[in-house]
């Protein structure tokens, strides 16, 4: 028995240390980083402390009707205006925030959950299990993803479950490609053979084996789907079929304020913009952490 565990034992040592090892490596090139990068660290910090504390920094409730007034001009009280009801629109982009990175989010980890579980099982039996899997994948990329998401939306009503199980599954099928072609090739390295060989289940092999390796990836393919999904969910809100009313969320909000453009009013731009604002700043993050991964496997 002793002799069975002893490599078990110094397998996890070793990777404590190189887990270790990256976390430095990671908060030296954070400390190194460009001030671009560093911005934009910075940006998504702003946005994620207005998403947890909305209702502490926003000054009225998310549907509060403040003013009998439909769409009032920036004022002293109610800086960005109001809406067509007369609500706060600083407290609605605040509340927005919390709702749009949210939804955003749990979309997305759900659909890596699933997808990325998916690919890797595939990638690990092969055969019949990987052709099932990747014939049902295809079918589901065949289709249009907005028009399918809409279609099933009008179907089975505008909730927020029924939303993010939706773009989750929609959006499963491309993390499922990208775990799968990463896992082909880790799945029969030598050091998920010798496992095999040890008797380790499949579990352990998927968690201590196949997901380091292929994590990093992962993790950078996180960030941009998270974009693609508060996209997707902000244009489903402003096509009316997202986050039902009277919940605030960027796209709704353009909606509701798109008739101000005609009158010169940028107040519909201020909610497209923090969209904008956070998927560029998301990007960029992205594409420096892939540099720095990239510099260290070089």
């Amino acid at each position: 028995m002793d002799i069975v565990n002893t490599p078990n034992t110094t397998d996890i040592s070793l990777r404590a240390k190189l887990t270790s090892g990256r976390r430095s490596r990671f908060r030296y090139a954070l400390r190194k980083a460009p001030l671009n990068v560093k911005f934009c660290f910075a940006i998504v910090a702003v946005y994620l402390f207005a998403a947890f504390f909305a209702d502490l920094i926003a000054p009225f409730g998310e549907s509060e009707l403040v003013s009998r007034e439909p769409f009032a001009p920036w004022n002293g009280i109610n800086l960005l205006g109001t809406d067509q009801l007369g609500r706060d629109v600083l407290s609605r982009l605040i509340y927005g925030a919390r709702n749009s990175i949210g939804i955003a989010i749990i979309t997305t980890s759900i659909a890596f959950l699933m997808g990325g579980t998916l690919g890797i099982i595939a990638a690990f039996f092969r055969g019949w299990v990987d052709q099932v899997v990747s014939r049902l994948i295809d079918i589901l990329m065949a289709i249009p993803g907005l028009i399918f998401a809409l279609m099933l939306l009008s179907v089975f009503g505008t909730s927020i479950q029924n939303l993010i199980l939706i773009i989750a599954i929609l959006d499963s099928t491309r993390v499922f490609r990208l775990a799968r072609a990463l896992a082909m090739d880790v799945a029969v390295s030598d050091y998920v053979e010798s496992a095999q060989v040890r008797g380790e289940n499949l579990l352990w092999i998927i968690t201590q084996e196949i997901l380091p390796n292929i994590l990093p990836i992962l993790v950078a393919e996180f960030g941009l789907r998270f974009c693609f999904v508060l996209l997707t969910t902000s244009s489903l809100s402003f096509l009316g079929l997202g986050v039902p009313p009277p919940m605030a969320d960027w796209g709704s909000m353009v909606r509701e304020n798109a008739s101000l453009i005609t009158y010169g009013d940028i107040t519909p731009l201020i909610p497209a913009g923090a969209i904008a604002l956070i998927t560029v700043a998301v990007n960029f993050i992205v594409d420096w952490y892939l540099q720095i991964r990239g510099g260290s496997n070089g």
